[in-house]
C-alpha cells in the first residue's frame, strides 16, 4: 500500500436521542448561528422545532438560510455567506443531507475569502479559514458530514464540481437514525446507491497489499446489499436506518481510502450529467457505474473477480475470471434494479441531444481517473452504452 497520513478532527455524535448534545456542542463556538436547511421536512417532522427550542435554551440567537437544492447551487452559497456577513455569523448549523452541509461548507469558506466563492469550487483559489459549524443529518447518502469534501453547481453555466479542504471539516455531526424515519423511497434508494459508489470509487484501484482496505469495503457493500431489501420495504425500522446511516459515514469518512489512491472517475462522469439535466446524483450514479465497470474491466480483471466472488458471491468454478467479474457487475445492476433504481439515462428522458455537451463537461479539466484514465472519446462510450 501507499504511505499515508490519517487525521479527521470531526467529533461523530451517534444515536436516539443525541440531539441533546448541541446544548453542548453550539456554545464552544458560537453565540449567533446560521441554521441552513432545504425545503422545509424539517418542519414537517419536527426537528426544527426540537432544534430552535435548544438554542433559544441556551440563550443563542439564530437566522435561517432555508432552500437548499438537491444539487446545491452556487446561488444559494451566496446567499448564505451574505446572510452570515450582514448577521455577524460565528457559527453554522447545517440540518438536512449531504446537499445542505455541501452547501454550508461552501458558506462557511466562502464567508471568510475576500473573492467569490466560485473560486474555491473551482480551485483557482484554496480556503484557508472557515467558520466553524456542525451537522445534524438527516440522510444516510454522501457522507458528508464526517469528511470536508463538498459538491457545488453553477446552474447559470450548467458546472458541477467537487472540492474541499483542510478547514471544511464539521467540528461535530449528530446522527440520530430517527431523523431519517420520513425520508422517501426513493431517496432511500439514492442514498444506498451513493453510498455504495463511494465504496466503489476507493475499491478500484492498482495498489498492492491492501487486504485490510478491501475487507472493509466489501463487508460494508454486503451490509448494505443485505439491508437495502429490508428498509425499503420497512423505512420506520429503526435497525435498517441505523445500519444504513452508519455505513454512509464509513463509506466515505477517509478510512477505506488508507494507502490507496481511488479512482473517482464515475463521479465526475455523473456530475457532468446532473449539472446539465439536475437528475438526483444517486440516480445518475446507479445507471452510469455498472457501464464505467465494463468499460474498464480489462484494466484489472482480477480485482473485479474478487468483487464478484466477495460481495456478490458468484460461483467461479469452469468459468474464466472475465466470465465471473462480467457476472458480479450484472449482479450489481440487478440489485440496483431490485429496490428500485434506475438503469439507463432514458428513465429521466435523456437521449443523445446532448452527450457531446456532457462529455465536454467532464472533461474540464482534462483527462481523468486514477484506476482508468479516462478520455473523451471513453466518456462518450459510457453515456451511449447507459442510453
Amino acid at each position: 500500500m501507499q504511505n499515508f497520513v490519517f487525521q479527521n478532527p470531526t467529533k461523530l455524535i451517534f444515536g436516539q436521542g443525541q440531539l441533546e448534545q448541541l446544548k453542548i456542542e453550539v456554545p464552544q463556538y458560537g453565540k449567533k448561528v446560521l441554521i441552513v436547511y432545504g425545503g422545509g421536512s424539517i418542519k414537517r417532522n419536527g426537528i426544527y422545532d426540537q432544534i430552535t427550542s435548544i438554542l433559544d435554551e441556551i440563550g443563542v440567537e439564530f437566522v435561517e438560510l432555508s432552500g437548499v437544492e438537491p444539487n446545491p447551487r452556487v446561488s444559494t452559497v451566496r446567499k448564505g455567506i451574505n446572510i452570515c456577513r450582514e448577521n455577524g455569523v460565528d457559527f453554522i448549523l447545517a440540518v438536512g443531507g449531504g446537499s445542505v452541509i455541501d452547501c454550508t461548507k461552501a458558506i462557511a469558506a466562502g464567508t471568510k475569502y475576500e473573492g467569490d466563492v466560485w473560486d474555491l469550487v473551482t480551485k483557482k483559489a484554496i480556503a484557508q479559514e472557515a467558520l466553524p459549524f456542525g451537522t445534524v443529518l438527516t440522510l444516510a447518502a454522501t457522507g458528508s458530514e464526517m469528511n470536508s469534501g463538498s459538491v457545488i453547481t453553477n446552474w447559470e453555466t450548467n458546472e458541477k464540481y467537487g472540492w474541499g479542504s483542510p478547514v471544511t471539516f464539521p467540528k461535530f455531526s449528530i446522527l440520530d437514525p430517527r431523523h431519517t424515519f420520513t425520508v422517501p423511497r426513493d431517496q432511500t434508494v439514492y442514498g444506498m446507491v451513493d453510498i455504495m459508489s463511494h465504496v466503489f470509487e476507493q475499491y478500484f484501484h492498482h495498489g498492492t497489499n491492501t487486504p485490510i482496505q478491501d475487507r472493509y469495503c466489501e463487508s460494508i457493500l454486503r451490509t448494505v446489499i443485505e439491508t437495502a431489501p429490508k428498509l425499503v420495504n420497512d423505512l420506520e425500522n429503526y435497525k435498517y436506518r441505523e445500519t444504513i446511516l452508519y455505513a454512509g459515514t464509513m463509506a466515505l469518512n477517509g478510512t477505506l481510502a488508507m494507502g490507496v489512491r481511488g479512482d473517482w472517475a464515475t463521479h465526475n462522469i455523473e456530475h457532468a450529467v446532473s449539472a446539465v439535466y439536475d437528475i438526483p446524483h444517486g440516480g445518475g450514479l446507479a445507471i452510469l457505474f455498472p457501464n464505467w465497470m465494463k468499460h474498464v474491466l480489462d484494466e484489472n480483471v482480477a480485482r473485479f473477480k474478487q468483487m464478484a466472488e466477495r460481495v456478490f458471491s458468484i460461483n467461479a468454478e469452469g468459468k474464466t475470471d472475465r466470465e465471473v467479474a462480467l457476472e458480479g457487475i450484472e449482479a450489481l445492476r440487478r440489485f440496483w434494479t431490485s429496490i428500485g433504481a434506475p438503469s439507463r439515462l432514458a428513465d429521466y428522458g435523456i437521449g443523445e441531444e446532448k452527450l457531446d455537451v456532457m462529455a465536454e463537461k467532464a472533461m474540464a479539466n482534462g483527462e481523468f481517473g486514477h484506476f482508468k484514465q479516462l478520455n473523451k472519446e471513453d466518456v462518450l462510450a459510457i453515456y451511449r452504452a447507459s442510453l
